[in-house]
């Protein structure tokens, strides 16, 4: 190696990445290596997260710990928006997948950035309405949880989202 020039080597570990040159070096649980461009990485996954609310509660979801992503984890429901989805029907078909319900009052509520084992765009929305009744789709459990107690939600993004729904939109009893 010359002197002056970066180290480029890296260390092989499960989820780790590295950079080599304009590439990525990814490495999955099985130790197989796959080369991905640095643009990837830098670019992130579209995804949706529902605030569905019921009298001053919003339903969270407890993760199965099989999940790739935040196993485990009392969190939002939500998912991928899919390639020319916007992410309106991403929320929409997501809610009928996981909860069985289709949203009939939906309101923009922000978008955040979020990094786990994916760097993710998530695009939050109130849903104030819906037709169907709430089942259980995916998730360990469900839960009703008081719009005043964000810190029952494990992910920081979920509470930031949901202390701009009572922003933007009004405290707990307006809900």
């Amino acid at each position: 190696m010359n002197k002056g020039q970066p180290n480029t080597t890296f260390e092989r570990s499960a989820g780790s990445f590295a950079r080599r040159g304009r590439s990525t070096w990814a490495f999955g649980s099985k130790g197989v290596r796959e080369r991905r461009s640095v643009r990837e990485h830098r670019q992130p996954l579209e995804c949706v997260a529902a605030l569905v609310l019921k009298e001053a509660t919003v339903l969270a979801e407890e993760r199965k710990p099989t999940k790739r992503v935040v196993p485990g984890a009392v969190a939002l429901p939500g998912g991928h928006v899919e390639p020319g989805e916007s992410a309106e029907a991403a929320l929409r078909r997501e809610l009928k997948e996981e909860l069985g319900i289709a949203p009939l009052e939906v309101r923009y509520v922000c978008t955040l950035l979020h990094r786990s084992a994916e760097f993710r765009k998530l695009h939050y929305f109130a849903v104030l309405r819906w037709q169907g009744a709430v089942k259980n789709h995916e998730a360990a459990s469900l839960r009703w949880v008081p719009l005043t107690a964000s810190h029952d939600l494990d992910l920081e993004v979920d509470q930031l989202a949901l202390a701009e729904y009572l922003r933007v939109y009004g405290d707990a009893g307006d809900a």
